[in-house]
């Protein structure tokens, strides 16, 4: 049976082995002439397109450069850094663990998805272990949920001074009269299809209860479940290698977010959660 190690180790060869035939076929690398666009004969740019035009071609070359950090970034997460984790194990007693509050934000538009969602991550939350949580759905529109002690329904009002979507439903969530969490809660924000694991609720429950950093982002995987598109699935893979590469190393590594982050899968402290959503 393969080890998460093996699999890593197998994964960068695969990586390598990928970049390396791109950069040979492209003509990047000139191996024995091989690559559809290895030229036959070396020119001179400033004799054959003049100072003007050769200028001008140098530039738009130098401009695929730009986006060489993350390139390097994705590269080193990648490789650096287990694509193949093993179980979390829990570094304290979950009974100790501050109150956690799951955040799901939705237009209201698919109820019944909302509804499977919530149970399915409250059975999830149990099954890791977590005690001190509340599941919060903040939705444009009502949804039903089934009342729980674990579970809150809030209804944007249609009318509010803030009108940007998303946004709008999370600044509602800080109001005086709406707001039931202290300065030392925490809140994990979720799109209305994102299903939590017993690892992702693991590797929460550890950073909560570090409380070395204010701020976490997690991993989003896809074609978890039925894949109804598979283009629209394939496309969204580059996400995850964006969690996986350059998000992972620039957290890691310097605890700041250097490029950008994701919307969702956010964990915050209550203190800061109003700062972090006013920026």
């Amino acid at each position: 049976m393969l080890t998460s190690r093996m699999k890593h180790y197998m994964h960068c060869v695969l990586f390598l082995t990928v970049i390396l035939f791109f950069e040979i076929f492209s003509g990047a690398i000139r191996l024995l002439n091989v690559g559809a666009f290895v030229p036959s004969t070396e020119i001179d740019p400033w004799v054959q397109y003049g100072i003007v035009g050769a200028a001008i071609l140098y530039f738009l070359r130098l401009i695929t450069f730009l986006p060489l950090p993350q390139v390097l970034f994705n590269f080193v997460g990648l490789t650096f850094y287990n694509a193949f984790p093993d179980k979390v194990v829990l570094n304290g007693s979950p009974i100790l663990a501050p109150f956690i509050c799951i955040r799901v934000v939705t237009r209201g538009d698919f109820p019944e998805l909302v509804r499977n969602n919530v149970n399915r991550n409250m059975n999830k939350c149990l099954d890791a272990g977590l005690e001190n949580f509340l599941i919060e759905v903040v939705s444009d529109k009502p949804i039903g949920l089934d009342h729980h002690r674990r579970v809150r329904e809030v209804v944007v009002p249609p009318r509010l001074p803030y009108q940007d979507g998303g946004a709008r439903a999370l600044q509602y969530c800080l109001e005086d009269k709406v707001n039931i969490l202290s300065d030392n809660d925490w809140v994990v924000h979720l799109d209305e299809e994102t299903l939590l694991t017993e690892n992702s609720v693991r590797g929460i429950l550890n950073f909560v209860m570090d409380g070395k950093h204010h701020f976490g982002q997690g991993l989003i995987t896809y074609a978890n479940e039925e894949v109804v598109n598979w283009i629209t699935t394939l496309a969204d893979s580059f996400r995850v290698t964006d969690d996986m590469g350059k998000l992972r190393l620039q957290f890691l590594l310097f605890h700041k977010p250097l490029f950008s982050w994701k919307g969702s899968f956010v964990v915050t402290q209550g203190a800061l959660d109003a700062e972090y959503h006013k920026l």
